[in-house]
């Protein structure tokens, strides 16, 4: 099943206030995953198959806590359709035709 999802990890009891290199690290991982994402400003969407996006969510978990972060907390958001396969670059585009 195909899924597109939204989501913002938040590393989590890392004693300073900027999170950039957490984030840094789970943009390596979601670039070996294969799949398709883009970076926001307050999250990353991806798309793919409904056990590889959630896979890749759970191998930037195991990254930022790697590097040493205690606790991480994300908020996800996943669209599945089993009439078409969505893309995220089409959800925009859908938003910006009917702007047109």
């Amino acid at each position: 099943m195909h899924a597109v999802a939204d989501f913002c990890l938040i590393p989590m009891g890392i004693g300073e206030v900027g999170v950039t290199k957490y984030i840094a690290e789970c943009q390596r991982v979601l670039e070996k995953s294969g799949l398709e994402y883009k970076l926001h400003g307050y999250g990353t969407g991806l798309s793919g198959e409904f056990s590889e996006v959630m896979k890749a969510i759970e191998a930037c978990h195991e990254a930022v806590h790697a590097m040493g972060c205690p606790r991480v907390a994300t908020d996800i958001r996943i669209g599945t359709r089993t009439d078409k396969q969505g893309s995220l670059g089409a959800k925009v585009q859908s938003v910006m035709d009917n702007l047109a």
